[in-house]
């Protein structure tokens, strides 16, 4: 065996994960929302991509385009960009948009004349256009601006800032008084006062606490309602007749005091709650023809990206740099890819979601009961790709239909054996039978025993412990708990 240096020249085989490639995987996983702000950091880092909401009037569109809608196979040539012209330079005066001529059958063709005749006559409600409602917090500093000052002052805004979103203070009396370097009786006198404010009950440090301050509000407070606040455990528990009998009252005012603490907010700071949540945007929508079902991406939310060549041509011409040129094509070819990657994720998302309308078609036309069970292996094997992308592409991705608005993984479920020895049934539509059957029950309330019954009637082969978990995935308590809140009403 020689130790001499030498040169080897070996051949072998790898997989190796390119950039682009992990690109084109990010972007499977993204909303339409989501896709925004990553094409928004794009374009800054790209001077040759550009928006479609850039382009002006009377200007030749670029060579390159992706939209909502497949783009085409073959980009324009220029010769057939000068033959066509310009659409917004070439329309005449007299179109009428809202004529049949331009039908607009499908909800991503909504224009701005559709979306200006549906606003009421009167014209837009500015005061809902406004911003969002004032916090909690900064609720509460005005009402102390207006009634306190000086070192009062300064105690409120250490309180305020303990104050959660729920209206009630985190933050013990004792360590305030300890960072401001004062008597802690000063800060309890504070307390006391924004205990006064609106709304009534905040600044409470437990859910008897802000019971009280709003019983006192409404003049309300009297010996028999202190005892009954005072033990809320006993009426969680459903001990209603010693609660009854600590209260020293009959049974009708024992009724009007628990429907009057059932009229009290145990949570009074979420009427000034943090930042409203934000509606969720389709990204698919789903909709029945006379030729079958319509699936298209939602245009109004998804970003067009195009390629300026004319921009290129340009910098190409002005430069005879190497480096630079070197960027430059560096540059496009980046854009290149980013449009055929775009390209690439609507087609997938149109396939998978063509795939799970077809899977589950029969809740489209009859509901939940009819769903099936599903799962990402089975869209993937019908549409020939990797399940990992099929996971990705159904990630927080939603779908709009005449149904409502569901999320892409609600369409996968496990199954649940039928009693007759019939096919499967999804787990939803299980959960759906059970929430029926309690919405039903009136005074007789059912037990899980007596629900695997009924549903074992209609054909669902379920056990009891089965029936339990479902029961509480779907927020409903058991028999027991649901009897003691009846009989609290």
């Amino acid at each position: 065996m020689s130790l001499a240096p030498r040169l080897d020249l070996r051949q072998s085989q790898s997989l190796v994960m390119t950039p682009q490639l992990q690109q084109a995987i990010k972007l499977l996983a993204l909303s339409n929302l989501e896709l925004e702000g990553f094409l928004a950091e794009e374009l800054e880092k790209n001077p040759l991509l550009t928006s479609g909401a850039e382009e002006e009037p009377g200007e030749a569109a670029p060579e390159t385009d992706f939209s909502g809608d497949a783009p085409p196979e073959e980009p324009l040539t220029a010769d057939q960009l000068v033959m066509t012209g310009d659409a917004q330079a070439d329309a005449p005066l007299d179109v009428d948009y809202e004529a049949e001529t331009f039908h607009h059958d499908s909800p991503g063709d909504m224009g701005s004349a559709d979306r200006l005749s549906q606003l009421p006559e009167d014209g837009p409600d500015l005061d809902a256009l406004s911003g969002g409602a004032i916090s909690l917090r900064d609720h509460l500093l005005h009402q102390a601006g207006e009634k306190l000052e000086g070192l009062g002052l300064l105690i409120a805004q250490q309180i305020i800032d303990g104050i959660d979103d729920a209206g009630y203070l985190t933050v013990p009396l004792d360590e305030i008084a300890y960072r401001l370097g004062i008597p802690l009786q000063h800060v309890e006198r504070v307390l006391g006062f924004i205990q006064c404010f609106d709304p009534a009950g905040v600044g409470a440090r437990d859910l008897a606490e802000c019971l009280a301050i709003q019983a006192k509000e409404a003049d309300r407070y009297d010996p028999c309602m202190a005892a009954l606040i005072a033990n809320l455990d006993m009426l969680a528990k459903g001990q209603l007749p010693q609660l009854r009998r600590l209260c020293n009252v009959d049974e009708e005012d024992f009724a009007d005091m628990i429907r009057e603490l059932r009229a009290y907010d145990p949570k009074p700071g979420l009427r000034h709650g943090g930042e409203p949540a934000a509606p969720v945007s389709p990204d698919i929508f789903i909709t029945r023809t006379r030729s079958g079902w319509s699936i298209e991406l939602n245009s109004g939310t998804l970003p067009r990206v195009l390629i300026d060549r004319r921009y290129h041509a340009e910098l190409a011409s002005a430069h005879n740099d190497r480096q630079a040129k070197a960027w430059l094509s560096d540059c496009l070819t980046s854009a290149n890819w980013l449009v055929k990657a775009l390209d690439q994720r609507a087609r997938t998302i149109i396939k998978v979601a063509t795939e799970i309308v077809k899977q589950q078609e029969g809740f489209f036309l009859h509901g939940v009961s009819h769903l099936k069970p599903l799962t990402l292996r089975t869209i993937a094997e019908a549409i020939e790709m990797h399940e990992s992308t099929v996971s990705r592409v159904t990630s927080n991705k939603y779908l709009s239909c005449a149904r409502g608005l569901y999320e892409l993984k609600y369409f996968f479920t496990s199954g649940v054996a039928s009693a007759d020895g019939g096919e499967a049934v999804s787990a939803e539509a299980v959960k759906s039978e059970i929430a029926k059957l309690i919405a039903a029950e009136g005074d007789d309330i059912l037990s899980d025993d007596k629900l695997v019954e009924l549903l074992n009637a209609k054909g669902f082969d379920l056990a009891r412990r089965t029936v339990a978990k479902y029961r509480e995935a779907i927020g409903l308590g058991s028999s027991v708990q649901r009897r003691r809140a009846r009989n609290l009403r």
